[in-house]
């Protein structure tokens, strides 16, 4: 008897230096969909995509720092999201447009606050670029709240992004 899941198979397993490319793409669709406006067509198509793959690549090797790690969630063999995570922070958490709201993301912070207990961190936080209301409404869900240390980051000549830190005990 063969049995079905209607559900496939869905995973998050630590990084490979051969997922550098996938999470570079991942990395840009994400900035593609959510912050456009904010970085503006010219900075999205001035990426060096070749850069940014063998800095992720670099992160996985070679770690940046003591207990940073990447952690990407699969659906099925398909690489669908990453979260890039250090001591206290989670860098950078992301899940593919056409994969969001199936778990990946939920298990990806799991993962991370494991790290980060393993690290023997008691509160973490993540920056969230201010409209994005989406990634407020999933990290408010588990639990993180704003707290009140906000950063301007200058993307190009005349564009800047400005976050919020979110933060939680552990």
């Amino acid at each position: 008897m063969v049995l079905f899941s209607e559900h496939a198979d869905v995973s998050v397993r630590p990084a490979l230096p051969t997922d550098a490319a996938r999470i570079t793409a991942l990395q840009v669709e994400s900035w593609r969909s959510q912050l456009a406006q904010e970085l503006g067509t010219e900075t999205l198509d001035a990426l060096d995509l070749d850069a940014m793959e063998e800095q992720w690549k670099t992160s996985i090797t070679a770690a940046p720092s003591a207990g940073f790690s990447v952690l990407t969630a699969l659906h099925a063999h398909e690489i669908v999201g990453y979260v890039a995570v250090a001591p206290s922070t989670i860098v950078s958490l992301e899940v593919s447009p056409l994969h969001q709201r199936e778990g990946h993301g939920s298990r990806l912070l799991t993962a991370a606050v494991d790290r980060l207990q393993q690290s023997n961190s008691t509160e973490f936080t993540v920056w969230i670029p201010q409209n994005a209301q989406a990634k407020k409404d999933f990290y408010a869900s588990a639990g993180l709240a704003p707290d009140g240390c906000v950063r301007q980051l200058q993307v190009s000549q005349d564009r800047f992004i400005t976050e919020e830190r979110w933060s939680a005990l552990l």
